[in-house]
């Protein structure tokens, strides 16, 4: 019982560094500028309030990446990866054309 015990809590512990090793990671990650190529390709803007709703006519106000799926951090963070992107931080007012909006 004690083996199991401790091997739970070693389990757990290394868990919760990863979890906190990896968040800490995202937070050094580079920020996705609007010049970058897959950028211009999806239309990124760091305000929503700036899409070219002409080029973009899918876009829709309220739209942003803090309520998107594939953003990957709490909706009020300022910056967060994307997978869109590689990993890299948007900007949680950003919008792209990739939008999905969080279930």
């Amino acid at each position: 019982m004690k083996s199991s015990r401790r091997s739970f809590l070693i389990t757990s512990i290394g868990v919760v560094s990863t979890l906190a090793l990896s968040r800490e990671a995202f937070a050094d990650a580079p920020k996705v500028a609007e010049s970058d190529p897959t950028a211009v390709a999806l239309g990124y803007k760091l305000d929503a309030a700036k899409v070219d709703k002409a080029k973009f006519a899918k876009y829709a106000a309220g739209e942003d990446c803090g309520n998107c799926s594939f953003y990957q951090g709490k909706a009020t963070d300022a910056f967060a990866p994307c997978p869109m992107f590689g990993g890299k931080q948007v900007a949680g007012k950003g919008w792209c054309s990739a939008y999905n909006k969080k279930a």
